[in-house]
């Protein structure tokens, strides 16, 4: 695993399938990058396999139909527990019901350094919904990822579709106590009225190095990779 300043970097990649289309892909994202774990969005999680490579499966939601998944590599974590969050329902969400969990979350241990982090698969309300809305869904997801350890660092990946006016979710996201950090590029493409960051991370006691935007697949969604280094010494050491 590569090192930066004593601490070792996590990668973390995040992905909208588009509703299960871009699955045939995942293989590759697990062999072609230095993974440490991968959480997906709009995934059907009845025809997820168990693993993708050296990637193992830690838990997926069960009750949407545009589910949300979490994976991650056995040789460095250890999986403690994973819970899913149904957070306020959009109208969208109440008429069509694609997801009635919106928010993955799995707390495990780095086993070779003995820190321990929470990692969240987040996809958020369509743009049919307010920002105020979507905010408030951000703001609720990062109190239940809080709430799964006690001042743990957490990475919170996902689709936020929140293009626009990003300022007041800086701003919105920081009295909270986690930072925003958008990608390269422009994640998503597929209109041009609506192009912009909708996939990016959210952290709290991680320091963030880069966020990626990948090559587009059969998605209307580019995959981010987040490259992250721990903040904090682990409070007790691994061995």
């Amino acid at each position: 695993m590569p090192l930066q300043g004593g601490l070792l970097l996590i990668r973390v990649i995040s992905y909208n399938l588009r509703k299960h289309r871009a699955s045939n892909e995942l293989h590759q994202l697990a062999h072609e990058f230095d993974l440490d774990a991968l959480c997906l969005q709009e995934c059907d999680a009845a025809d997820l396999p168990a693993g993708l490579g050296p990637l193992r499966l830690a838990d997926s939601t069960k009750g949407n139909r545009l589910g949300l998944a979490i994976y991650y590599r056995p040789e460095r974590f250890n999986p403690l527990e994973s819970r899913s969050f149904a957070l306020q329902k959009s109208i969208h969400d109440r008429v069509l019901a694609p997801a009635h969990e919106r928010l993955l979350g799995t707390r495990m241990t780095d086993h070779t350094t003995g820190h321990e982090l929470v990692i969240g698969s987040f996809h958020a309300a369509p743009l049919t919904a307010s920002n105020s809305l979507r905010r408030k869904q951000i703001h609720a997801a990062h109190s239940e990822l809080m709430a799964m350890g006690d001042d743990l660092m957490t990475l919170m990946v996902g689709d936020f579709n929140y293009p626009f006016f990003t300022d007041k979710l800086h701003a919105h996201v920081k009295n909270s106590g986690y930072s925003v950090s958008l990608s390269d590029r422009k994640t998503y493409l597929r209109y041009k009225v609506f192009r912009g960051h909708f996939d990016f991370a959210t952290s709290l006691g991680l320091d963030i190095s880069k966020v990626e935007t990948l090559p587009q697949g059969k998605s209307d969604h580019l995959p981010i990779m987040v490259t992250a280094k721990y903040g904090r010494e682990p409070a007790v050491l691994a061995g």
